[in-house]
């Protein structure tokens, strides 16, 4: 992706334009604005290169934010989407998360949720850091065995497509003014344990209050606790692409436990 900077107008507005591929995110940035849910900066101009998007101020990720934003993303997740893998409304099926390409081809319908997270958001990403050198192939061979197996694991019960920010890492939750702003989405048709196990991969500010007040307003399956890193595989495979190092061990950690 692009340059992103900080800009103001000539009336003293403060923007964020944002040069690159740009649609996939623009796209993602209304259709995730719902009424209720948490803050998204609203898209003031955008075109096959360019993005600006509406600046948000600072603010603290106090008790009481962290609550709100806990009840705000539940409230995103229960707006829905057409199906696993489903793009933003007018948004392309040629998507980024972070530098990466990301494919959102919605699944056919009756598709479980795991069937589609292996083959569409853990595989791609296998053979990806592959193919950069960002895992081994003895890596990716215990990641597809592991795979394999979950046909039989207990998943927990099967649930509609939520809308999904996608990106949800603590890096693109702002604390703003007033409460929690999210930037910067992958958004897609996905389950909504995802956004919280994202959450969770490199620490968020009040994460424990933030998922019980998510758990308050929308209860989550028995045993979503043990399901956590079998979530985190989808940007651990990602960052294995991205960036190599660890990732690619942390992903067969969490395989090895799910």
């Amino acid at each position: 992706m692009g340059p992103v900077t900080r800009c103001t107008l000539e009336d003293g507005t403060e923007v964020i334009a944002k040069r690159g591929d740009v649609a996939a995110e623009a796209a993602g940035l209304r259709w995730l604005a719902v009424d209720g849910g948490p803050g998204v900066p609203a898209v003031l101009g955008a075109d096959e290169s360019w993005l600006v998007s509406e600046a948000v101020g600072d603010g603290s990720a106090g008790r009481g934010a962290a609550e709100a934003f806990g009840r705000e993303l539940a409230v995103l997740h229960a707006a829905g989407a057409p199906a696993f893998g489903s793009p933003p409304v007018h948004g392309p099926a040629e998507a980024w998360i972070g530098d990466a390409p990301m494919r959102n081809d919605p699944a056919p319908e009756g598709t479980r949720w795991i069937d589609w997270y292996v083959e569409a958001r853990v595989m791609p990403y296998v053979r990806l850091a592959v193919d950069r050198g960002g895992m081994t192939s003895s890596q990716a061979s215990q990641l597809e065995d592991g795979c394999a197996r979950l046909a039989g694991v207990d998943l927990g019960p099967e649930e509609p497509p939520a809308r999904l920010h996608g990106d949800l890492w603590t890096g693109n939750v702002l604390w703003g003014v007033p409460g929690a702003w999210i930037i910067d989405p992958a958004a897609h048709g996905g389950h909504r344990e995802t956004d919280l196990a994202m959450l969770a991969l490199f620490g968020c500010p009040q994460l424990d209050t933030v998922l019980a007040a998510y758990d308050e307003a929308a209860p989550l399956a028995d045993g979503w606790r043990d399901r956590v890193g079998l979530h985190q595989l989808f940007p651990l495979l990602v960052h294995a692409a991205l960036f190599g190092g660890g990732y690619a061990s942390s992903a067969c950690e969490r395989i090895s436990s799910s």
